[in-house]
């Protein structure tokens, strides 16, 4: 099964980690000799409520005893692409929102630069440097780190970028921007978060010239950050807000989302403006219905912060310089990417799952999934410090 996988499947890293999968339950992932891995990663922060959730199985087998795929996206009235799209938009209470199903996270991204460009009329765009919104090419256009761009470009034109958290930069938000794309907690950079109201900040510039907020969320929503939203945290609402990862619970999906208002321009001159067969697949789409649902229904995100505190209390180390993030969207800081990266697979051996980010390479990615119980972090952190010791 290895040598096939190497040989048949298009691999993305000179190095995977190449486990074999035999299944998953609750906060563990199992190989094929029935090892358990204690998992801190939740499939890079899609597995909101754990693996095999028993409300998302639930609600994917009785769709797929109904209908799967039966048409593109938009033109049949669907309830469980209907009943998720309500759900969303009853999130953002203050605005009156429509809601744009997508595959992913990244098709999101491109759906969301679109809308902003075409309502606006205008085409410059604003992002940051280091910022990571997917993998296309429209999505890399607005990620802001040229290691990984440049062997592709020539991208799309008139991108421009500031630094996250530079006040001073936000005076190159002008007449001519159309939208400036931020994460709200950016991810791949390090997990950093807005400070000194920065998120306010650029929002009142963009209202001042005339351009569109758009507020990528799709790491740091879906209660991932102890309130439904990431955004909640920082006093501000975006005009068009993406999503993805979480909100399917594991399966596969995105979302972007705006006012009414915006989204009438994707449906007339030209028609069409944005379309997708698979976008809010009913079994995919019912997956994510059942995700909202349940942390509406439970604590789980208040317990997140909660949860917060006894990771920040139970890894603290001398060689742990800082822990960045917040809810269960962590990055443990150490002082070389080799010494991280120590760490990360002696804790594969020990039956630990954790990962990398993109582009900090001394963090330590932590983002379990919110049903993780105390113990479960207990042990995963006594299991990190141990291998810490062993790499130091």
């Amino acid at each position: 099964m290895t040598s096939d996988f190497f040989t048949y499947q298009a691999q993305t890293s000179p190095h995977p980690l190449a486990l074999e999968i035999s299944h998953a339950s609750g906060s563990y992932v199992y190989d094929i000799h029935n090892k358990p891995y204690l998992d801190f990663i939740a499939g890079v922060s899609a597995n909101t409520l754990g693996h095999n959730h028993p409300a998302i199985s639930k609600a994917i087998k009785k769709q797929v005893d109904s209908y799967t795929h039966v048409m593109v996206y938009g033109e049949f009235i669907q309830k469980p692409q209907l009943e998720l799209c309500k759900a969303l938009a009853a999130t953002i209470p203050t605005k009156k929102c429509a809601v744009y199903l997508t595959n992913s996270g990244t098709e999101a991204t491109e759906g969301a630069l679109k809308l902003a460009k075409r309502f606006t009329g205008k085409s410059e765009i604003i992002a940051a440097k280091n910022g990571y919104h997917g993998n296309t090419q429209g999505a890399m256009s607005v990620c802001g780190a040229e290691e990984q761009n440049r062997a592709f470009r020539p991208l799309i034109p008139g991108v421009k970028f500031i630094e996250f958290n530079n006040p001073i930069d936000i005076d190159k938000i002008t007449t001519k921007t159309a939208a400036v794309i931020l994460e709200t907690i950016q991810g791949g950079a390090g997990f950093i978060e807005p400070t000194n109201a920065y998120l306010q900040k650029v929002q009142q510039r963009c209202n001042e010239v005339g351009a569109l907020l758009i507020l990528d969320e799709i790491q740091s929503g879906i209660g991932r950050t102890g309130t439904f939203w990431g955004f909640e945290n920082y006093n501000v609402i975006p005009d068009i807000l993406i999503t993805g990862k979480g909100l399917g619970g594991g399966m596969p999906i995105g979302a972007f989302m705006a006012s009414q208002e915006m989204m009438q321009c994707l449906k007339e001159h030209p028609k069409l403006g944005h379309i997708t067969t698979f976008g809010g697949h009913p079994v995919i789409a019912a997956a994510g219905l059942a995700t909202v649902n349940e942390l509406n229904a439970s604590n789980l995100m208040k317990e997140t912060l909660r949860k917060e505190q006894l990771i920040r209390t139970s890894l603290k180390h001398p060689a742990i310089k800082e822990i960045r993030g917040k809810g269960l969207m962590l990055a443990a800081i150490v002082a070389t990417p080799e010494i991280a990266s120590h760490i990360i697979l002696k804790c594969l051996n020990k039956g630990l799952l954790l990962f990398w980010l993109l582009f900090e390479g001394k963090a330590i990615r932590i983002t379990p999934p919110l049903t993780i119980s105390d113990e479960e972090i207990k042990k995963g952190c006594a299991l990190l410090l141990e291998a810490l010791e062993e790499v130091i």
